[in-house]
């Protein structure tokens, strides 16, 4: 059963990929697409820039994005132990977004390395102060309530904003630059500083794969877990590391996105993953799903326009959390 769930998780997600390479930007039509991923020579030079310069990046990004904040989100389940917490509703990626919004104000502009480095300074400072600010006054061993992580994370964003607001004002080039970022497009992305972007991301999928089955010793209480031969204060800070890697690289590249980080864990709890290392890899492999099949139905329905995708994944994700805290009591937002 369990094989039969990797294997149709894999047939969506190349047929998405699929999609992408022959519906996409320029002017190449799906059957010229089809003729160029099989015989690349039999395309001209400007169908050859559309399939490898174009689709080809914004792509990969889309799949490596998507799957760096399935990642993120499944691990910050996993640090507070409930299963609400993602980066975007604890205000993760508003502590990127204030950290490159300070950026703009005091250098004027910022280039991809800048973003990237303001962005994952940000990240980090925000996952430390929504879990201690959720922590506080419960003690080291106490889980961490759905109601007091959410509050924490929305406190911690409105904070954010208000910051934002304030400093974007003061800086209207910085506004400019600000506000054509953070609407969040796949569009910007290209074979410049592709790497670069990428970089972040890897690190913090090698951060992942460090620990490995140890990940799962999150759940238990720390006593537990080092009599199972852990070390829980050194695993807790390489996931906290690993989250804002992912989540501070994910919005640097392509902009702030919420639910995503949600949407891939629940779905792959839904889907029935259970067992917490397949559950993190599921994660990954859906939330590159949902952010594929997002920016297609986006273009598909506004072409030939691109909608903002942090409102349409706000638009897709928002209905799915309300149907979460209906059905499923287990969230413990009574608690």
């Amino acid at each position: 059963m369990s094989q039969a769930r990797g294997l149709g998780l894999g047939l969506v997600l190349m047929g998405l990929m699929l999609m992408a390479m022959l519906y996409g930007p320029g002017r190449v039509g799906m059957a010229q697409s089809w003729l160029g991923l099989w015989r690349p020579e039999g395309l001209d030079e400007h169908g050859r820039m559309v399939l490898l310069q174009l689709r080809l990046p914004r792509l990969l990004a889309a799949l490596a994005v998507g799957a760096a904040l399935g990642l993120a989100g499944c691990l910050m389940q996993r640090l507070s132990r409930n299963p609400l917490a993602e980066p975007g509703l604890l205000g993760v990626n508003s502590g990127a977004t204030l950290a490159i919004a300070l950026g703009l104000s005091l250098q004027g502009t910022l280039g991809p390395l800048g973003l990237l480095l303001w962005a994952l300074c940000g990240a980090l400072l925000a996952t430390l102060a929504v879990l201690w600010l959720a922590r506080r006054g419960q003690g080291r061993r106490a889980h961490l309530s759905p109601l007091r992580l959410l509050l924490a994370g929305l406190a911690l964003a409105a904070t954010a904003r208000g910051l934002m607001a304030f400093l974007l004002l003061m800086d209207q080039q910085g506004l400019d630059q600000f506000r054509f970022w953070v609407l969040a497009s796949l569009a910007r992305v290209g074979p410049d500083a592709f790497w670069l972007s990428l970089s972040p991301l890897l690190l913090g999928l090698g951060l992942v794969l460090a620990c490995g089955p140890r990940l799962s010793l999150l759940l238990l209480d720390d006593d537990l877990a080092a009599g199972l031969g852990a070390r829980p204060t050194l695993l807790r800070a390489a996931a906290v590391i690993a989250v804002a890697l992912l989540a501070g690289g994910a919005v640097a590249w392509i902009g702030p996105l919420a639910f995503l980080g949600f949407a891939a864990p629940y779905l792959a709890r839904s889907l029935g993953w259970q067992a917490p290392l397949a559950q993190l890899w599921a994660s990954a492999g859906l939330g590159a799903i949902c952010l594929l099949a997002a920016d297609l139905l986006g273009r598909w329905l506004c072409a030939p326009f691109e909608p903002p995708l942090s409102a349409l994944c706000a638009l897709l994700g928002a209905p799915l959390l309300v149907l979460a805290l209906h059905r499923d009591a287990s969230l413990g937002l009574r608690k």
